[in-house]
């Protein structure tokens, strides 16, 4: 059998760009965030990054997350009860305990809701009404008994209006003339904040003229080409900057909050809504955990607003195979991934990627409840191996559901439908390169092994083709079709095959091709590749070799380049290196070396009948316990060097020699002069009697 790689092309991506997947809210999402919402020591590094931690993991329903309650409650309850703590701080804290319902009585929540009510009234900014109009709203959620109503609602509801442009934009405060869309989200939030807090109904006109704000906000959305909205934020100052999917995120967190406080059907267009969602599903699973807070809080406000939530099409998979009769599937959920009413799917048209001609389909998928998947039983006949828009339609079946979803138009889907194309009618010749007459030929089995050997001159031409049938019997291009040669000397050579309908052939001239050969005569290696997204037998195939006698270069014929070198090789096994020590010299006889010995020993028997024939004065030999240790550990170091230069004649090598006489030089100076200093000193006393 051939070598079958598999390998399907990842061309989805540039294929098509005007449809595209948005899939839900999945256990990827869950399983991110566990890795990117990790606290250090026990605890996050603010109580604002512990609420973006604790939002998602409520978001997406985690039920094994850190246990930072006890560190964290205690930073919560020091933060509300310190009268020091800012509106911001406060804010941040009252979310948090929202979500770990930490131990707060009343008392605490009366004491910082008056401060409040007065830093509303005196605020000179939108962030100063945000965080305390926000405190409130939280205060009101959590502590029902704590009057946090606003009397003067409709002069702070006019106050914050003031900031807003004629774009639907919002300004940060007065004094500063530029507008922001992320502005725009918090002011709308703060806004419905003011309408809940309010102890009387806010003036009917007010609203409707933020409901006109919202409205001229988004028409200044943007679009994809995949039918994905975001809002993107223009405005860098001293805010930061705000990316399209924190803009995006804080616009729909106040438009929602703005409906569900104003009970006003806003009447935004659904396919805006949807588009939006699209734009957070999109993203996929985000690589930061401030960005995977942007877009779950998004998505929840989505999930559950008065405004429509958006159900969203997605196939569990965007391959189908011909080869396994695959069935075409389709999903229809919530964002967050919640089941969706009672609907059917229609699929509507088939495009031909690349092409604006469809095929009508208008077919209604049958639905399998007990795995809440619409499905089609068989494609239609003309499909073949290929990538498709496939067009669907949701429809609802409830009248009223009509007015609490957002289901869009028509939802384009990118499908990849794979099949087993056939290759036949393989052959390999050689050519002559006047007539074109066939001095060689060979046949090939590209789905099994080949091992031909072929020469050529460079005056003779190299043919090579093959046939590619779909599995509907079309013609079929592939994506790569290339024809390699190499060298020995790893010079490689590629060319495109060109095709006519099915028939793929490509003819080497050597004439015309000896330059770019570089001259070089020898073997060359022949392979072949044919691969495609949809093809499942795409391969990589050795077709054998091919003896190339070309002609000498002339004297300026340009040479191979240099073959790269592998970066990775010199972090390999380096060669071992054997050394070679000269042979020892050859010793003399044992006996002579024994007599030798006896010679050099003789002097040192002399020397001690010596000083037995002398009678050696051991007079001066130190009776006190402390010298006489140190006299005799110095006669033994004296000993142990001549011990040491033995062993060294013997078996020892200079290195280990020197360190051991080193440390036996450092003895014997120490206990040397121990023992000569209390020599000097008793030879002074002497002279001094």
């Amino acid at each position: 059998m051939g070598k079958v790689l598999g390998f399907l092309i990842l061309a989805v991506c540039i294929l098509i760009c005007e449809a595209a997947i948005f899939k839900p809210i999945s256990d990827s999402h869950r399983s991110a965030a566990l890795d990117l919402l990790t606290p250090k020591d026990g605890s996050f590094e603010s109580l604002e990054v512990t609420y973006k931690a604790l939002r998602s993991f409520e978001v997406l329903g985690t039920g094994k997350q850190p246990d930072i309650k006890a560190v964290t409650c205690k930073s919560v309850v020091d933060t509300v009860r310190s009268p020091s703590s800012a509106s911001k701080d406060l804010f941040q804290a009252l979310r948090v305990n929202r979500i770990l319902k930490c131990e707060l009585n009343n008392e605490a929540f009366a004491g910082i809701a008056s401060r409040l009510k007065d830093n509303v009234n005196s605020a000179g900014s939108l962030l100063d009404y945000y965080y305390s109009v926000g405190s409130l709203v939280l205060i009101e959620g959590q502590a029902s008994e704590v009057d946090v109503h606003l009397g003067g609602a409709d002069s702070v509801f006019r106050a914050i209006k003031a900031l807003s442009q004629s774009d639907g934009r919002w300004r940060y405060s007065s004094n500063n003339p530029e507008s922001s869309t992320f502005a725009a989200g918090i002011a709308l939030e703060s806004l419905a904040g003011v309408i809940s807090l309010a102890s009387s109904e806010i003036d009917r006109s007010l609203i409707s003229l933020v409901k006109n704000d919202i409205l001229k906000l988004l028409d200044g959305v943007e679009k994809y080409d995949d039918g994905a909205y975001y809002f993107d934020e223009k405005l860098v100052d001293a805010h930061g900057y705000q990316s399209p999917l924190s803009a995006s995120s804080a616009v729909v967190r106040g438009i929602t909050a703005f409906a569900i406080a104003s009970d006003e059907d806003l009447n935004l267009p659904g396919d805006k809504i949807l588009g939006l969602a699209r734009f957070f599903l999109g993203v996929g699973i985000p690589g930061k955990a401030e960005d995977l807070f942007y877009q779950l809080d998004a998505l929840a406000s989505l999930e559950n607003n008065r405004v429509s939530i958006p159900l969203i099409l997605s196939p569990p998979t965007a391959v189908l195979s011909l080869t396994r009769k695959d069935q075409l599937k389709v999903n229809v959920n919530t964002v967050l991934g919640s089941a969706a009413p009672s609907l059917s799917v229609k699929l509507k048209q088939i495009f031909t990627s690349g092409s604006k001609d469809a095929s009508i389909i208008d077919q209604d998928l049958k639905f399998d409840p007990e795995n809440a998947v619409h499905f089609l039983d068989v494609l239609p006949e003309n499909i073949d191996a290929g990538s498709y828009i496939f067009t669907f339609e949701i429809v609802l079946h409830n009248p009223e559901d009509k007015k609490i979803y957002a289901a869009g138009g028509r939802t384009k889907v990118p499908i990849y439908v794979t099949g087993f194309v056939k290759v036949d009618h393989a052959e390999v010749a050689v050519l002559d390169s006047d007539l074109g007459n066939v001095e060689t030929q060979k046949r090939l089995d590209l789905a099994g092994e080949n091992s031909i050997s072929l020469s050529a001159n460079h005056l003779q031409k190299l043919q090579l083709s093959f046939q590619l049938t779909s599995p509907l019997g079309n013609a079929f291009k592939p994506h790569q079709a290339f024809l390699k040669l190499r060298h020995e000397s790893k010079v490689e050579h590629i060319f495109v095959v060109g095709n006519s309908g099915n028939f793929f052939e490509i003819i080497l001239d050597f004439l015309g091709l000896v330059e770019k050969f570089f001259y070089l005569s020898g073997r060359y290696d022949i392979q072949l590749t044919v691969g495609d997204a949809v093809m499942e037998n795409s391969f990589f195939q050795h077709l054998g070799s091919i003896e190339l006698d070309l002609p000498e270069p002339p004297e300026k014929a340009a040479r191979p380049p240099p073959q790269a070198v592998d970066a990775s090789s010199k972090f390999g096994p380096k060669a071992e290196i054997s050394h070679i020590f000269r042979a020892p010299e050859k010793r003399p006889p044992k006996e002579l070396s024994l007599i030798f010995l006896a010679l050099v020993l003789l002097p040192f028997v002399g020397f001690l009948v010596g000083l037995l024939r002398l009678q050696v004065n051991l007079k001066n030999f130190p009776k006190a316990s402390a010298p006489a240790t140190f006299a005799i550990l110095f006669h033994f170091g004296i000993a142990a060097v001549l011990s040491l230069y033995l062993l060294f004649w013997l078996k020892l090598n200079l290195f280990t020699t020197l360190k051991a006489l080193g440390f036996l030089g450092i003895f014997l100076m120490f206990v040397g002069h121990r023992i000569l200093a209390y020599l000097a000193s008793s030879s002074a006393k002497l002279k001094s009697a």
